[in-house]
């Protein structure tokens, strides 16, 4: 690009030099401004920086403050789009997140990084880059979380294959590599993974995948299937029933609880729920989706935590108890 053309874009360099070099804590002097520039061939003199720094401030908005001294006066941009810890939050999100790689993690990081100034990017660094985290090791998971929205947005359906991972850390698809066709209606974030939540279109039932773990997606020119009684689905809703992502089936349980446990349950079923006191424990009713990981979550609680009804659940989680214990019998050998 000629000079003459890099002359024009004066004004967006200027900015991108006052985000970049300054915040509220570093300034950037004239002088240094202008070898900032000099290093994008553009040539300019300081009366025509004061007129482009009063344009980004009095026309275009932007926060820029100014010390002035008898050397050389200090700009600095005071306020951006995120501030310090809003990027802090972000970045560990992302580096905690185990559905993301590591690949894309590094790219993430450094696009946020370049939010801050190049002084609070170094504070970022030091804080947050920890490698080593598990991470899943599909690429595609960008790709298929657009297919997804694309399917849902579009009404349409989505094909894909799935895969689990076998003991020696190599892929193996299910149903022998047959695709799978499903009606999209959410995706959820669980545990530190991406789940899609879809009707199955063979089962007519609704179904978790993880995202890292589908393959060869594609949103179909066919419309969604059985959408009929999923009008106004919810979520966030829905997702207090789960345990883990693990289906099961629906049940309206209610269970007696000890009152120095009212936190753990709002954690888990949220602050709304109907509850009835009895002394030094409280009962309540949920919807929950029956499952070993519903069960698992209650053994987490103990003796402070029992189902009420109804009774054949309760039948269910006696013969999940007796069949842990009976794997630790005594009498038993192995």
């Amino acid at each position: 690009m000629s000079k003459s053309r890099n002359q024009k874009l004066k004004i967006l360099y200027l900015y991108n030099i006052l985000k970049r070099h300054t915040d509220q804590d570093h300034g950037i002097t004239m002088r240094q401004i202008l070898k900032n520039l000099q290093s994008y061939d553009i040539k300019a003199e300081r009366k025509t920086i004061y007129e482009d720094i009063a344009l980004l401030r009095d026309v275009y908005g932007a926060d820029i403050g100014v010390t002035r001294s008898a050397g050389d006066s200090s700009y600095r941009l005071l306020s951006r789009d995120f501030e310090l810890p809003e990027l802090k939050l972000l970045v560990d999100a992302v580096q905690s997140s185990k559905f993301i790689t590591q690949k894309k993690t590094d790219e993430l990081i450094q696009k946020l990084e370049s939010l801050a100034s190049v002084h609070e990017a170094r504070g970022l660094q030091g804080q947050v880059y920890v490698h080593g985290r598990i991470k899943t090791m599909n690429e595609t998971i960008y790709y298929n979380v657009d297919a997804v929205n694309e399917g849902i947005v579009q009404n349409r359906m989505i094909s894909f294959r799935y895969f689990e991972w076998t003991s020696d850390c190599k892929k193996r698809l299910r149903r022998n590599g047959a695709l799978y066709t499903a009606s999209p209606l959410a995706l959820s974030w669980d545990n530190e993974n991406y789940y899609l939540i879809a009707l199955d279109a063979n089962e007519h039932q609704i179904r978790h995948y993880r995202v890292d773990k589908m393959l060869d997606i594609c949103c179909t020119d066919r419309p969604r299937e059985g959408m009929e009684g999923c009008d106004g689905f919810d979520t966030a809703v829905y997702s207090k029933s789960l345990f883990g992502m693990f289906g099961g089936r629906k049940e309206k349980v209610t269970l007696s609880c000890k009152n120095v446990l009212a936190g753990a349950v709002i954690d888990r079923f949220g602050a709304d729920i109907m509850t009835f006191s009895n002394g030094d424990s409280f009962t309540f009713t949920v919807n929950v989706q029956v499952s070993p990981q519903f069960f698992a979550w209650l053994c987490g609680l103990c003796d402070k935590i029992k189902i009420i009804s109804p009774s054949d659940v309760r039948q269910e989680f006696k013969d999940y108890i007796y069949k842990i214990y009976s794997n630790y019998d005594i009498n038993k050998t192995g």
